[in-house]
């Protein structure tokens, strides 16, 4: 596009999941709005999920697919995490920027005020705001369904053909023939019915849960999934609180029931250090979940045994060195919870 361009730099935030026609108008205001663009990938770093199904690696290659020659030297991606805190990932954003665009003095945010989750691009005051008007409503989630639940990959293209263009239609066809993808397609149809035995209730579900972060000489003890969702991930141990049970209670017994930790419940309760609170609403595919991470320090020289069981497939002691290069291998957000408690990134 030829339009005048007001700005140094026009930022696009997303998590472009997939990529579609709506985003693609958002990407055509950037790029008439400044001579460089920095497109941030939202939650990258995560493990694949049915939400998440494509790593910030593979969405950049899928919005490339898009752009001319000349349009492709003019964008910088950059992929973020998810940090659940609005300070610390608006921070995070403008720094990243920064890196992306060094010297840059008008930036502009292009965004569209879609619903509630658009609420972030009212963290920088100090940008431009370019207030888009959506060419079309199109929905990520109704798209990724249909990836999902179609039998028909033919069928499926058929159906999204006005939604998104025509070169990440190819790239999806392509991405559909990797091992993950049914994998993916399972994860979905289990949340899918675990939402369905809810749709019943007179108002959407709130749960409580509680998250075990046991440390002991260096290490802190992990469960691997075994069943959807994050089937075959890492997770800290925990699960639902029962009807009657104290919240330190029930990140006992879970803590228990999954890995047949080889400590009294009564040293337990007294190397307790801290108890925090993660209730982001978008932390969890199944719902609105509310946990409480209880940190556990033993101070003990030996790790206790430890015996997988209930619905973890395994029980491991993992040295806390090793955890930052795990990132991507975590359920949900318990490599976040255990970032907040041992401090495993610097940002």
């Amino acid at each position: 596009m030829h339009t005048r361009q007001n700005a140094d730099v026009a930022v696009l935030i997303g998590r472009f999941q997939p990529f579609h026609n709506g985003h693609a108008a958002l990407l055509r205001r950037a790029l008439a709005t400044a001579p460089k663009v920095v497109v941030v990938l939202g939650s990258s770093f995560h493990a694949r999920s049915a939400k998440n199904p494509f790593t910030w690696q593979e969405r950049a290659a899928m919005i490339s697919t898009t752009l001319a020659d000349e349009e492709r030297e003019r964008i910088s991606f950059v992929a973020l995490r998810d940090y659940y805190e609005d300070a610390r990932w608006s921070n995070a954003v403008r720094e990243k920027v920064a890196e992306a665009a060094p010297g840059a003095g008008r930036v502009a945010l292009i965004g569209y005020f879609k619903d509630a989750s658009s609420y972030y691009l009212n963290h920088f005051p100090q940008w431009e705001l370019i207030a888009a008007e959506m060419e079309e409503d199109i929905d990520a989630t109704a798209i990724r369904r249909i990836l999902f639940e179609a039998e028909d990959i033919d069928v499926s293209m058929k159906v999204i053909e006005g939604l998104v263009p025509a070169t990440v239609r190819q790239y999806w066809r392509a991405w559909t023939l990797l091992p993950h993808y049914a994998g993916l397609v399972e994860e979905h149809r289990q949340i899918e019915k675990y939402k369905a035995a809810w749709s019943a209730a007179p108002y959407a579900p709130i749960f409580s849960t509680v998250d075990a972060v046991v440390k002991a000489a260096g290490h802190v003890l992990l469960v691997k999934r075994g069943g959807f969702p994050g089937k075959g991930l890492w997770a800290l141990p925990g699960g639902f609180v029962e009807p009657r049970e104290r919240l330190l209670h029930s990140a006992l017994r879970e803590l228990a029931e999954e890995t047949r930790l080889g400590v009294l419940a009564s040293m337990l309760e007294g190397a307790l250090i801290d108890v925090k609170v993660f209730d982001h609403p978008d932390r969890s595919q199944r719902g609105r979940t509310i946990t409480h991470a209880h940190f556990f320090d033993l101070r003990v020289e030996r790790l206790p045994e430890t015996e997988a069981a209930d619905d973890a497939a395994q029980a491991v002691w993992t040295p806390i060195g090793e955890l930052a290069a795990m990132e991507d291998m975590f359920f949900e957000d318990h490599f976040h919870i255990l970032n907040h408690f041992l401090r495993l990134k610097e940002d």
